[in-house]
């Protein structure tokens, strides 16, 4: 049976050891991973870019990386991954309804 987001990022948060109260420098890493990791991803695309190929398998595993440090990051700062997605489809769902009544 597939995990939720919620159950993966339980899952990633026991893997790398996040604590309820996690320190600065915990979430400084954390944030940093995510940053690196979306490098990364902006990496394969730039090799696209220069080479005209997309190395597709290589751009899956980075945005897994990606998805392993933000569910992290939700878990550090006690946020539900499912209640960040459900948040952020409703702020661009309502960006788009402001831009499409211009």
């Amino acid at each position: 049976m597939p995990m939720t987001i919620d159950e993966y990022a339980a899952w990633a948060a026991s893997i790398a050891k996040v604590e309820e109260h996690p320190s600065n420098e915990r979430l400084s890493y954390l944030g940093l991973g995510l940053a690196g990791e979306a490098g990364e991803v902006a990496d394969h695309i730039k090799k696209l870019l220069r080479d005209g190929w997309l190395d597709q398998a290589g751009l899956v595993n980075e945005l897994g990386d990606v998805v392993y440090y933000w569910a992290c990051l939700c878990a550090a700062t006690g946020q539900q991954p499912s209640e960040v997605l459900k948040t952020s489809a409703a702020r661009i769902n309502r960006r788009l309804s402001e831009a499409a009544s211009r």
